[in-house]
């Protein structure tokens, strides 16, 4: 009988999952590491970051796997082009999942250049610079899937959050260009959008929004990061291999309401 489970199998691919060391991108990259690929883990550099990646560089190991963690300030110039060179030299990327993103939520009128360039620079600019030197050496092997995270924010912006709002909405679009550039190439290209998931980002928040989040989720409930495992391994293998420049909620209905 045939293994139905073959074609969700990473055995000799090398997976670049960014903001790695906690929460949606643990999940992600753990899952990538149980399926066999090899991880590098991004965090941002600082002592605490670190320490999380190593705990999850560990946490892979003892399952197995292969992983090694890379750090990078995504605010800092080049910093995309920084971290592709760097996780290249240890190994050539086949799977690039781009998760790392901040938000800084308020009013509108009180944005300033400084809070608006941070985001931009984090959720943007340096996913186009990732994107640049990853993906065509994918295409010139035959082979590649690249998996951005979104947001249900990038079709019911929170009014808090505009400048985050909009880079989901830009990663989408760029996600479907990408997508018919090189999907005749090897390379699938694909956003994967959580809807309320419970975060460290988000937990005080949920304390007094929660209740009523939940009422507007068809599932009942919010979602955990373990939630986005499953969509994730499928995008990010052969078993998704046909499915390219789609935006996949993972969101327990919310977006259908």
């Amino acid at each position: 009988m045939t293994d139905p489970f073959a074609a969700f199998r990473l055995t000799g691919r090398t997976a670049l999952v960014t903001g790695a060391r906690r929460e949606i991108g643990r999940a992600i990259a753990l899952g990538l590491a149980g399926a066999g690929a090899r991880l590098a883990i991004h965090h941002a550099g600082t002592p605490e970051e670190a320490d999380d990646a190593a705990a999850v560089v560990a946490e892979i190991e003892a399952m197995g796997g292969t992983a090694v963690a890379f750090a990078q300030d995504f605010v800092r110039d080049d910093a995309g082009h920084h971290l592709a060179a760097a996780v290249t030299a240890w190994a050539p990327v086949d799977i690039l999942v781009l998760n790392a993103s901040i938000e800084l939520p308020e009013d509108f009128v009180t944005i300033t250049r400084e809070r608006f360039d941070r985001q931009i620079a984090v959720n943007l600019r340096t996913t186009m610079e990732l994107l640049q030197d990853l993906v065509p050496p994918m295409a010139d092997r035959g082979w590649g899937r690249v998996v951005t995270i979104g947001s249900v924010q990038q079709e019911r912006p929170h009014p808090a959050m505009l400048v985050y709002a909009g880079s989901k909405a830009a990663q989408l679009n760029w996600a479907r260009s990408l997508a018919r550039q090189f999907g005749g190439r090897g390379v699938t290209v694909n956003n994967l959008a959580p809807g309320a998931i419970l975060t460290a980002r988000n937990r005080v928040q949920m304390r007094t929004e929660a209740a009523a989040l939940v009422q507007r989720i068809p599932a009942g409930r919010l979602g955990t990061p373990d939630d986005l495992v499953g969509a994730a391994m499928l995008l990010c293998s052969d078993a998704g291999r046909y499915i390219n420049g789609a935006n996949l909620f993972v969101d327990g209905g919310r977006a259908a309401v």
